[in-house]
């Protein structure tokens, strides 16, 4: 049921996501906060809980990619930072849809899923106010207010913290796409790990072939088995998946088909496979599949 309002809030290109600004080698920065943006956007736009998406910003470029995504377009009239223009935003949706809760969301989620900020908003649909901190638990990636109550907006450093005291309730699901924003290179490395949107999943692979845009690896050491042997990883496109028996097989590019097994599955960061997806698979020295990731851009 769409009870749910999504304000999310995106600076100028130029301005926004400063910490991430070189982070792959010649890639231009503002197409890669934009394609943040949309893959954020058209996820929120797909949950099954939101009415509608406000995209509070004055940067042309969003505004156009926003519009085609279907979510609307409002302009930052108080210009006096994040959290007015949130303010601001959740005004503008309670007078299109007085009854809706309201939602802030980060624009820097390109991994969300939408079964994940649904499971979130379900979740804050208990309290009257509620917020979802970031994988380090010292941000914040949503922030919700049900009917009547005001959002009250604390974003910036240590936003989780501040809305604690503030009264909201913290959110404790395990919703890793919303949960992984991305401020830095190893944050975007992490969020590959759990599978991009198409926006910039787009991008990072037209950077590939242009010779531009490195990626680096995530935190955690992903080439590494439970014993700490080293694995072999070769890309495949799937071509089965068994929901239920959590195995399948996939295609590699010499067409040969390679199967894998639910303890490869359940290994992975990935909770669904697409017929046709990319994938990695990570392979033992007998040549077993032992993980399954999403490609990243080496």
């Amino acid at each position: 049921m769409a009870d749910w309002s999504v304000i999310i809030p995106v600076k100028r290109l130029t301005l926004a996501k400063t910490r991430l600004r070189g982070a792959l080698t010649g890639g231009p920065h503002d197409d890669l906060v934009l394609a943040l943006a949309a893959d954020t956007v058209a996820a929120a736009g797909r949950c099954a809980e939101v009415g509608a998406v406000l995209v509070v910003t004055d940067e042309p470029a969003v505004r156009r990619k926003v519009s085609e995504l279907g979510a609307e377009p409002v302009a930052d009239a108080p210009d006096a930072g994040l959290n007015p223009a949130l303010e601001y935003g959740a005004g503008q949706a309670l007078r299109r849809r007085p009854g809706d809760g309201v939602a802030a969301l980060g624009a820097d989620l390109p991994a969300l899923r939408p079964e994940d900020l649904a499971a979130a908003l379900t979740a804050a649909g208990r309290h009257r106010r509620a917020y979802a901190a970031d994988a380090e638990r010292s941000g914040t990636v949503l922030l919700t207010a049900r009917p009547g109550a005001p959002l009250a907006p604390f974003f910036g450093t240590g936003s989780a913290e501040a809305h604690r005291l503030s009264g909201a309730m913290p959110l404790d699901g395990d919703w890793p796409s919303l949960r992984r924003d991305v401020d830095t290179a190893e944050d975007l490395a992490e969020a590959a790990q759990l599978g991009l949107g198409p926006y910039t999943l787009d991008l990072l692979r037209s950077w590939k072939a242009t010779g531009r845009g490195v990626l680096p690896r995530p935190r955690e050491d992903a080439g590494q088995t439970a014993g700490g042997g080293r694995v072999g990883a070769v890309q495949a496109t799937v071509a089965t998946f068994d929901e239920e028996a959590r195995s399948g097989s996939a295609l590699l590019d010499d067409g040969s088909e390679v199967t894998f097994d639910a303890a490869a599955f359940n290994a992975s960061p990935l909770r669904m496979l697409r017929l046709g997806q990319r994938i990695a698979l990570e392979t033992d020295d007998s040549g077993h599949v032992v993980r399954l990731t999403i490609p990243t851009i080496p």
